[in-house]
């Protein structure tokens, strides 16, 4: 049986923050009972947190920090950890989206990872992760934070109709997600367009794919597959990319044109009106 005195803190970020936990209750003179008493969690969950058996959530580690006065240090160490929860293919990738200044993205298939809702992802992921849903949840979740920055990276965002028509959990989550995306009509960051079934072929029919742009750094190329990630810094892939990627800007609908199509589908395809004649044929 594993027990905090076990862990290694240097295994894992899952393990240093157990261990810290554990360190920092201790020091405060408090039971796992008396710490769960004051953030509203069981013992046992504490307990299982700081045995690295359960990942944390950002709300659990903000509470921590305020019962144990910890100047914010399980908040900054609660990044660390879900991050690591993304597969590990993926996750130089994530590192590298967090500290982009710039980001231009097509998505053929599902509404792009930073942009989707909670239950949205949770519809998506849990297709072949149920097991580690919450944590891999809770890691999209996390990822979404740049956009609550300050100054959040600027953005380009081209989806496919195909993903509005595409559903995704329910009528009632896609309305939810649909409503999401409206919500960044007149956004000054996020620029939103939709490339419509009429353009036919385009510059991505081979898929999806973003470009990362830094303060200093080069810029980088990502595009995956079903279980792998490629990303390049190579400047003839970006510059192709980049020129495809402006030609795809050509050929989507305008930004207004964009958020009145989202609009419509949202209302016809998962609208009250749409449920209830989907029953009613059912």
């Amino acid at each position: 049986m594993v027990t905090a005195r076990d862990l290694d803190p240097s295994a894992s970020p899952l393990d240093y923050y157990g261990s810290e936990l554990r360190r920092l209750r201790e020091a405060a003179g408090l039971k796992q009972a008396q710490l769960g008493g004051c953030i509203f969690v069981t013992a046992s969950l504490v307990g299982q947190i700081e045995t690295a058996k359960k990942v944390p959530t950002r709300d659990f580690s903000e509470r921590v920090d305020a019962a144990l006065g910890t100047d914010g240090v399980f908040s900054r160490l609660v990044g660390l950890v879900l991050r690591s929860q993304l597969p590990h293919w993926f996750q130089a990738y994530a590192e590298m989206e967090a500290r982009a200044t710039f980001i231009s993205t097509y998505q053929c298939q599902l509404v792009y990872g930073l942009l989707q809702t909670e239950r949205y992802a949770r519809a998506v992921l849990g297709v072949e992760h149920q097991e580690h849903l919450d944590e891999l949840v809770g890691a999209r979740l996390e990822r979404q934070r740049i956009l609550r920055r300050e100054t959040p990276p600027a953005m380009l965002v081209i989806l496919d109709e195909a993903v509005l028509h595409r559903e995704v959990g329910g009528p009632d989550v896609m309305r939810e997600q649909l409503s999401r995306l409206l919500e960044f009509r007149n956004s000054p960051w996020l620029h939103l367009q939709v490339l419509p079934f009429t353009v036919g072929q385009h510059a991505a029919v081979m898929g999806s794919f973003t470009l990362i742009r830094f303060g200093d750094d080069p810029d980088l190329f990502y595009s995956e597959s079903y279980d792998s990630g490629r990303m390049t810094a190579n400047p003839q892939v970006i510059r192709e990319r980049s020129l495809g990627y402006a030609r795809l800007q050509g050929a989507a609908l305008s930004r207004e044109a964009s958020a009145t199509l989202i609009a419509r589908v949202m209302e016809e395809r998962y609208g009250d009106k749409a449920t209830a004649h989907r029953h009613h044929v059912a």
